[in-house]
């Protein structure tokens, strides 16, 4: 299941939909102009409601993201490595 709503995009509806809430528009309202449940709007409140949150799960996406890459990197170069020393052992 493809996720629907970047890091980002989240941050901002959160940032919108609260401002809705402190004019005084009614939670049903928010979350129909947000196009969201009420699940995924508590949800998200929990994941990135204050800044340190949003920071901090917006850091975490990024690390992910460059651990994924650097293990691929790896990967890789371990195959290279494999690969040559068959070709030095005469195998190829």
């Amino acid at each position: 299941m493809a996720r629907r709503h970047t890091p980002d995009q989240v941050i901002a509806k959160v940032r919108q939909g609260q401002k809705m809430l402190n004019d005084g528009h009614p939670m049903i309202e928010v979350i129909k102009e947000l196009q969201i449940t009420e699940a995924t709007w508590y949800r998200w409140i929990n994941q990135y409601g204050s800044e340190k949150n949003a920071e901090a799960s917006k850091r975490t996406k990024e690390l992910e993201k460059e651990n994924a890459r650097l293990k691929k990197l790896l990967a890789d170069q371990m195959l290279a490595n494999d690969i040559l020393t068959e070709v030095a052992k005469g195998k190829f």
